[in-house]
């Protein structure tokens, strides 16, 4: 029987588990005898105890006299914030980055290519140290704090943002916008799959894109005239002549000469948006000069625009994505008008040693978020390029063949196929992002670690139950975001007929 290599093979196994067994008994023994002597009781009561211990940063109000379970949980939604933050916009960033890194445009790739070798490169917490130190804690005092648009103001102390107030009847409004989102989703996926079927979309969705297209246009137009004497004032006197303007670039996107609105759309909104940021950031220069130089800049972004535009092939309908986006923006617009709901901003005003009123977001937080923003980003991006460059190049050309554009071969042929080589390393960095989270604690930012695993472990010494509580956090973490990845992987991939 001992020849059997079935039979020694459940022996084997037998005595590995007994021992892995022992192992484990040996450590729960020995660590009660440890506990015994030194007059220490297990347990979770202290979770019922008052804390004692201020958090500079809650979701929730607190106080000295919250319970070690509030702490607890202060850390954890601490923790999902800056985790869910930092995967939505790692997320976006490296894909634009594993993208730009394959451009045929030499500086776009290159800037991509410095980017992620250098980001990777250097150690994480080490970024976070720059980000606090070097960067947010060398922001200028309160009372010179730099203003950007939308009253936003950066400081030593963060960043202050204006705080939504909505009223009672702002909730019909919020579900309206659930509803709407839902319904551009399925008519998205509805529509792709008719173009999938039949090699075009419906005709309802291509007139109804046209019109939304339309619509939008003119609404970003006369939005880019409302603003933009705000910024550049020597054009005040000229608001008739600027709505005309935009009347105009809005019944261009129905004919041929759409490309020229688009870029005149982003040369507008290049010039508000640099001409807010540098006049802000450097109020002491003359204001013609930064003025002059926005505007340029901004033609020169739009001169790119239009010229990426021309040299795309025409394709018999684009992906409707201003009819999705009126769904979702104007239909919500409508009932907001409609229930006269309100959504009041409080916004921060300055005093006499801080700001009062608005949301303050600290510098722990935002060095946190966008270290890890910036470096998880840098690989996403490798595992983007890594996934497009698996797709045989026959694809690329089969779908260029067709008149496809550029960003309807990446959005409907490339893409797809890429997504089942990038899902699988996708989960370890969002895996990672949300363990890297812990790092926060160098810096001082309230997440679990340093709020239930440094404070309440300290005062508390019950060092079995928090470890325990912390790695079960951490580990449910992980096995909900692989179950989420590894449900959408098996969507993504191919199935063999």
């Amino acid at each position: 029987m001992l020849n059997d290599p079935v039979f020694r093979g459940i022996i084997y196994q037998i005595l590995v588990a007994a021992a892995v067994i022992a192992f484990f008994a040996w450590i729960v023994v020995n660590t009660a005898q440890n506990l015994a002597a030194q007059n220490k009781t297990t347990g979770f009561d202290f979770l019922f105890r008052t804390a004692g211990f201020d958090i500079s940063f809650t979701l929730f109000p607190w106080s000295r006299t919250s319970f070690y379970w509030e702490a607890f949980l202060a850390g954890l939604l601490n923790t999902l914030l800056v985790a869910v933050i930092g995967i939505f916009f790692a997320t976006i960033l490296g894909f634009a980055l594993g993208i730009a890194r394959l451009s045929s445009n030499w500086l776009i790739a290159r800037f991509a290519t410095v980017y992620i070798e250098t980001i990777r490169n250097i150690p994480l917490l080490l970024q976070l140290f720059f980000w606090y130190f070097a960067v947010l804690k060398a922001m200028p005092a309160v009372r010179q704090s730099f203003e950007l648009p939308l009253d936003i103001f950066i400081n030593q102390r963060g960043v202050m943002v204006p705080r939504p107030m909505p009223d009672q009847e702002f909730t019909l409004v919020i579900v309206t916008i659930v509803v709407c989102l839902v319904a551009a989703i399925a008519l998205g996926i509805w529509a792709t799959r008719q173009r999938a079927a039949t090699g075009r979309y419906p005709r309802a969705v291509v007139l109804a894109g046209r019109v939304a297209n339309a619509v939008v246009t003119l609404g970003l137009a006369l939005l880019g005239a409302s603003l933009l004497p705000s910024v550049i004032p020597a054009l005040s006197d000229l608001q008739s002549v600027l709505y005309a303007g935009a009347v105009v670039v809005g019944g261009l996107s129905l004919t041929r000469l759409a490309p020229y609105a688009r870029a005149t759309l982003f040369v507008m909104f290049s010039a508000i948006i640099l001409s807010a940021v540098v006049q802000s950031m450097f109020a002491a220069w003359p204001p013609l000069l930064l003025v002059g130089g926005s505007v340029i800049a901004a033609f020169v972004i739009g001169w790119i625009v239009l010229d990426g535009a021309r040299s795309r092939p025409e394709a018999e309908a684009g992906f409707p994505w201003a009819l999705l986006a009126l769904i979702v923006i104007g239909i919500p617009s409508l009932v907001y008008w409609a229930t006269g709901a309100t959504l009041a901003f409080e916004v921060p005003v300055l005093e006499r040693f801080n700001f009062k009123g608005g949301l303050q977001l600290p510098p722990e937080f935002v060095a946190l978020a966008f270290g890890l923003i910036i470096y998880t980003a840098a690989f996403i991006a490798e595992n983007v390029r890594g996934g497009i460059r698996a797709v045989s190049k026959g694809q690329t050309e089969a779908a260029q063949s067709l008149g496809l554009k550029e960003g309807d071969r990446l959005r409907l042929v490339i893409v797809p196929q890429a997504m089942r080589v990038i899902v699988p390393p996708l989960t370890s960095q969002y895996l990672n992002l949300t363990k890297n989270s812990s790092l926060g604690a160098a810096i001082g930012y309230p997440e679990l670690v340093n709020v239930f695993t440094g404070t309440t472990l300290n005062q508390t010494g019950k060092a079995i139950e928090v470890i325990a509580l912390t790695m079960a956090v951490y580990l449910t973490f992980s096995l909900l975001t692989s179950a989420f990845m590894n449900w959408y992987n098996g969507r993504v991939a191919l199935v063999e007929r």
